[in-house]
């Protein structure tokens, strides 16, 4: 008997048909014998909806975010309504939902009030989605005589106080998952857990970032000793790059937890980037699957990579990101630049995707995302004032409209002339590379080129993968 955690996305729970196959899904794990437990998300476009009424109450816009919750409502009620048949299931989670939306009506109305959203109280509206998913798709597994109740994760995630992106306790959490929750699985329960969502020690609801129900689903994966950790999202697994730019694009069988965090990182929308941390240690296996397609065995995801026919296993492409360049002569041998740089940025909550300094230490280039990049520049320019008054430094200048490519492949790391092959095709093309940066994994070259050649040079670099 195997125990199983799958996470479901925003689409995998975002209509009629998207829930019934997710019972579909859960009816035949359970007939298999296994313990299962589900993480879910909001259902798709809450969290936007959640986001933009926190914007409206600050504005004073009260019609607007009562006018938002109530499609909300309307649109669970109705998703209840076909899932569940009339009687006291569909009466007591009806009643859930619209208390809990009435919840979100009475925060918003303070926030009206004092015309801002602490951190605090923007996590406390966000949580709503993933507690009224999780109610209605617990309603649908009864329903369907499955064993079922939602549960919040804040019951069992504790984490700190960073609201908008908290980080998880882990003794505690762990703690919590295996005294708390395991017992009920182990006893037939088939909870169905909120996504994305935690909670300080004090009781305080925190998120853990956007994107951060896979973050959720790998942590009860770890804490519930489960023999496989399920994604279920509306694609076939990890593909070979975005199909939206190469039609060629294919789903690649297996890959290795440091391949897919590479792609996750720079690109792929297919998991998180921190999905794979609570279950490295314990090598929980990794599949991620299509809730639209449920017979397809997706791509498994372990320790261990595995040999494929090409050294390049997947292209892909991050837009929206600046290169700031940090340059002058008198930056040659001077001790503690690079770390005032780099503090200078963590100042100004900049995340530094790509960095690369030249072997004369005259210039050092950073990649940061566009809405971090004026900040930056800013907080780095303030920290070395004195040595750009004495021209030692020149400044330090924004280049936007670029963007990110990363070829990931284990089979990279010893292989000779992969790099050699990767900028011939480009430089074939007449691409120009801006800058490039391997890591010490050696199972990604990442490269900056200007945001017009983007495309084509993850079509060029796709061929290599095929």
């Amino acid at each position: 008997m195997a125990t199983i955690t799958m996470k479901f996305g925003g689409t995998s729970v975002g209509s009629v048909e998207a829930i019934t196959n997710v019972v579909a899904i859960t009816k035949r794990e359970v007939a298999a014998g296994h313990h299962v437990a589900l993480v879910v998300s909001a259902m798709s476009r809450v969290t936007d909806g959640l986001l933009n009424v926190i914007k409206m109450a600050e504005s004073g816009d009260k019609w607007g975010y009562q006018s938002e919750i109530q499609k909300m409502r309307e649109r669970h009620e109705e998703t209840l309504n076909a899932l569940v048949a009339p009687g006291k299931t569909r009466d007591s989670v009806a009643l859930a939902l619209n208390k809990l939306l009435d919840e979100v009506v009475e925060i918003c109305h303070a926030v009206n009030i004092l015309s801002e959203a602490s951190p605090r109280i923007r996590d406390a509206i966000v949580s709503y989605g993933e507690r009224l998913s999780a109610r209605l798709v617990a309603a649908a597994l009864v329903e369907n005589g499955i064993h079922s109740k939602a549960l919040d994760a804040t019951q069992y995630v504790i984490t700190d106080d960073k609201f908008g992106s908290a980080a998880p306790m882990w003794a505690e959490t762990e703690r919590r998952i295996r005294d708390g929750l395991l017992p009920q699985m182990q006893a037939g329960l088939a909870p169905v857990l909120t996504g994305f969502i935690g909670a300080t020690k004090d009781g305080a609801t925190t998120t853990l970032g956007r994107g951060g129900s896979d973050f959720s689903g790998a942590i009860f994966a770890a804490y519930t000793r489960s023999d496989e950790l399920v994604i279920w999202t509306d694609v076939d697994g990890v593909m070979t790059t975005d199909p939206r730019i190469d039609r060629r694009a294919k789903v690649l069988d297996h890959v290795s937890y440091t391949e897919v965090g590479e792609l996750a990182y720079y690109g792929a929308k297919v998991l998180h980037p921190k999905t794979v941390q609570p279950v490295l240690d314990l090598e929980v296996p990794i599949r991620v699957r299509n809730t639209f397609n449920y017979d397809h065995p997706g791509t498994l995801i372990t320790a261990q990579s595995e040999a494929a026919s090409t050294v390049i296993k997947a292209v892909t492409a991050v837009r929206g990101v600046s290169l700031l360049t940090v340059s002058g002569r008198g930056m040659i041998g001077v001790p503690g630049v690079a770390g005032r740089v780099f503090t200078a940025a963590a100042r100004a909550k900049a995340n530094v995707l790509m960095f690369s300094q030249s072997s004369s230490e005259q210039a050092m280039c950073l990649v940061v995302p566009d809405d971090m990049a004026v900040a930056a520049k800013d907080a780095i320019e303030e920290d070395l004032q004195q040595e750009i008054d004495r021209r030692n430094v020149e400044g330090v200048t924004i280049q936007s409209q670029v963007g990110i490519v990363t070829v990931v492949g284990s089979g990279m790391r010893g292989t000779p002339g992969v790099s050699g092959r990767v900028f011939s095709a480009t430089g074939s093309k007449g691409i120009n590379v801006l800058m490039i940066a391997q890591g010490s994994s050696e199972c990604s070259i990442s490269f900056l080129v200007e945001d017009a050649d983007l495309k084509d040079t993850v079509y060029t670099l796709h061929e290599l993968a095929l």
